[in-house]
């Protein structure tokens, strides 16, 4: 049985443990608002451009450009997987890592993956599973360059007949207590089915469609895993900073229940030498 010294050893390691926990939490809550805000900022840009660019490919042929391919049958397949690059975070790697996998159990030997983070590109290093790419510490500092660089290259992978489609994995960030996983095809880009109601509606292009396509559709790819990359590095912070309160919460209650226990301890022990000293005094 612990003696009381034991105890206040364990209770000083909780509160040290405590004490790195909540900071933590503070830390996670400061980076979570600036992350907020840059999603919310993100959101109606992506939102439009959606909607305008898949209003656009469903009045052109799928041959107008190279990102509007519909293949008919689809044969490689690339994974663009989001993770976080530390832990900590509650289920937010798991939920990610067991949906690619499932995604890769669906497309035996189509699939290749694209993985963002530390923890996912640790995860499938050791796994026999194609990787084609892996990058990491991108999320803490991201900038659009880093973005427009990762799209560059599964444009040019899409472009050059290398992928047949190309999804993207990530975590949407809802509130501080809830990410949504999505699984969502970034190409080809989906056509929107009888846009605005009426199918005779047509665009009048100012310059050539090509020319347009041309920026446009790039931009288009771009902006998406941007919004990705954002929406991840929210989730993450929300879903450490919920960990992280859980933790400290943890720790309090575990405080407090060793601290009885010690007091408890100690009574018995004053008890008992009571006890003794009464029983002491009665046999003189």
């Amino acid at each position: 049985m612990a003696n009381v010294r034991d105890i206040r050893r364990r209770i000083r390691s909780a509160k040290n443990i405590q004490q790195i926990t909540r900071a933590m939490k503070f830390v996670s809550a400061a980076r979570l608002r600036r992350a907020q805000e840059r999603v919310l900022a993100s959101r109606p840009y992506a939102k439009q451009m959606v909607a305008v660019l898949r209003s656009l490919a469903a009045r052109v042929p799928t041959d107008a450009h190279p990102l509007l391919a519909q293949r008919g049958q689809v044969g490689k397949i690339e994974l663009l997987v989001i993770t976080a690059d530390r832990g900590m975070c509650g289920a937010y790697n798991t939920n990610i890592i067991r949906s690619a996998l499932e995604f890769l159990g669906r497309h035996p030997g189509q699939v290749e993956l694209n993985i963002l983070g530390k923890r996912g590109r640790d995860f499938f290093r050791r796994r026999p599973y194609p990787v084609r790419s892996e990058a990491i510490n991108i999320l803490q500092n991201l900038t659009f360059a880093d973005a427009a660089a990762i799209a560059k290259d599964l444009i040019e992978g899409f472009a050059g007949g290398e992928r047949d489609e190309v999804w993207l994995l990530y975590n949407e960030f809802k509130s501080v207590v809830q990410q949504r996983i999505v699984l969502e095809r970034l190409l080809p880009i989906e056509r929107m089915e009888d846009p605005e109601g009426d199918g005779e509606l047509e665009y009048i292009y100012d310059e050539p469609p090509e020319k347009i396509f041309s920026t446009l559709l790039p931009r288009y790819v771009e902006a998406q895993v941007f919004r990705a990359m954002l929406e991840a590095a929210a989730s993450e912070q929300g879903a450490r900073m919920s960990a992280m309160e859980a933790a400290t919460n943890n720790a309090a209650e575990m405080i407090d229940s060793l601290t009885l226990h010690a007091n408890k301890i100690r009574q018995a022990g004053i008890t008992n030498e009571l006890i003794e000293v009464v029983s002491g005094a009665g046999s003189l």
